[in-house]
């Protein structure tokens, strides 16, 4: 199998240099929970050692660990500040939380990897979580297991899966990684903003009327005259865009920017001069208060995990609470349906990794085999919680039945996402995603609110990612 050089893999990441990798190597960890090393280390070798008393989960944020509290059969209490959750053996899993942003999760666990070695077996990362921006970059290298021949898991185990969710952590034949869910997209709209703008609510209508960029542009226009944005921000379409580029973002060691990506640049910049969006970011305050009861936006786009994890959350009083009853809501509960939008497209996807070095294959095994495979547990968590999960029998049979979900006024929105999960295409995603993604919409957005010209947004761009990917020596631009 390819493998990753310390090196490279440290620079993947996208925030350290060479000599910040040299002294990661040896300095002690800053990561909450992770346990100091002393000094540098190689690479962790894949043979476990004896099992220990703890399992060491590293993820950016609490949905995992709401799954694995809530679903894994094996939980016997969970600590007041859910610091840690112990099983029924006894065991007792630390969980280490690092936010995402500016590849801090990433660097703070590249340094617990690059010291497992030398680290106590009960300080050992067992498990960490990684998502498709990044997934190669892990699971092309000495870090994470193989979930059948080093695990355990069979092809029987993973034969319910989507192929594509083994496929983008698969390289030569192995397998390194296992996911709960699956996340096609969809377009989730206000139901009463489409009575208003459109005269109808219906799923099936409103999507003839965006069904293609035309037709959606067309709409934005029809919506902004009825007082109504269509878009919250300038990010809001970009994964539809970005999920159909022509080929990968790196070819060697040359960025080439897609022609559909800068189609999202102009079509973000029109929006944004004819007043069609609110000039929001991605999890700022504005958009979360667009997907509210006060919000005026038409839509959003959104995977699996958008509907139930954030606009769910963002649509109630009180959120919800991770497998109970949903609550009350703020106004805008029921208020919304979804429709398949111009273009099929997927966002996002966690993980399962088990790290070299782990000390606890055997309970690895046993909660990916739970968590993962098992059919009965998969479609408990998406009917409880109305996630998409990575079961397709499950799946369809949610789908041919008459499940209704309440928040999105009685659809059952797993039929729609059960169709647009066959269409996922993961063949052009790569180790750089996150790092380039992340740099071209922060680098357009003065572009967007006439700070800079487009030229000038494109010379942004390509210093930043010079800064942060320095192997990366050209960038082409569609003609």
């Amino acid at each position: 199998m390819r493998k990753i050089s310390r090196r490279n893999f440290l620079l993947a990441s996208g925030a350290v240099t060479i000599s910040a990798a040299l002294s990661a190597c040896g300095g002690s960890s800053s990561s909450t929970g992770a346990a100091s090393s002393a000094a540098a280390s190689s690479a962790a070798s894949a043979a476990p050692a004896a099992q220990g008393k703890v399992l060491n989960i590293w993820c950016w944020n609490d949905e995992f660990q709401g799954r694995f509290n809530n679903y894994y059969p094996e939980v016997a209490s969970i600590a007041e500040d859910k610091s840690t959750t112990t099983l029924k053996d006894g065991t007792v899993v630390k969980w280490t939380i690092n936010a995402n942003e500016n590849n801090n999760y990433q660097n703070k666990l590249d340094e617990a990897l690059l010291n497992q070695d030398s680290a106590a077996d009960d300080d050992k990362v067992d498990i960490f979580l990684i998502e498709a921006d990044y997934a190669l970059k892990y699971v092309d290298s000495d870090y994470a297991l193989d979930v059948k021949a080093d695990i355990g898991l069979t092809d029987a185990d993973l034969a319910g899966q989507y192929q594509y969710t083994k496929d983008i952590v698969s390289v030569d034949g192995s397998q390194r990684g296992t996911t709960w869910q699956a996340t096609p997209g969809l377009f989730a709209y206000r139901r009463s903003i489409a009575k208003e703008v459109l005269g109808t609510d219906d799923p099936t209508e409103v999507q003839s009327h965006l069904s293609d960029w035309d037709k959606f542009n067309e709409v934005a226009a029809q919506a902004y005259a009825k007082g109504y944005k269509m878009l919250s921000g300038f990010d809001d379409a970009y994964r539809t865009f970005s999920n159909n580029v022509d080929a990968p973002w790196v070819d060697g060691t040359t960025v080439k920017v897609d022609p559909n990506i800068m189609k999202w640049v102009d079509q973000t910049k029109e929006y944004t001069d004819k007043g069609y969006n609110n000039k929001s970011s991605l999890w700022d305050s504005q958009w979360a208060a667009d997907q509210g009861p006060s919000g005026k936006v038409f839509g959003f786009f959104y995977s699996t995990w958008g509907i139930n994890f954030t606009l769910l959350g963002n649509s109630l009083e009180t959120p919800v609470a991770e497998g109970g009853k949903e609550e009350v809501g703020n106004g805008i509960y029921g208020d919304y349906a979804v429709c398949e939008g111009p273009q099929p497209y997927y966002w996002g996807g966690t993980w399962i990794c088990a790290a070299a070095g782990t000390d606890d294959t055997d309970i690895i095994r046993d909660v990916m085999q739970k968590l993962t495979c098992d059919e009965a547990i998969m479609k408990q968590i998406t009917l409880d919680t109305q996630d998409y999960t990575n079961n397709e029998k499950a799946m369809e049979e949610i789908a041919n039945s008459d499940y209704a979900s309440d928040f999105l006024g009685g659809q059952n929105h797993i039929a729609l996402f059960a169709e647009a999960a066959k269409k996922i295409d993961m063949s052009n995603a790569g180790p750089y995603d996150q790092g380039l993604n992340e740099s071209l919409q922060n680098a357009f957005k003065d572009y967007f609110t006439g700070t800079v010209d487009e030229d000038t947004a494109k010379a942004n761009f390509e210093t930043a990612i010079k800064e942060k990917y320095p192997e990366l020596t050209d960038v082409v631009w569609p003609a």
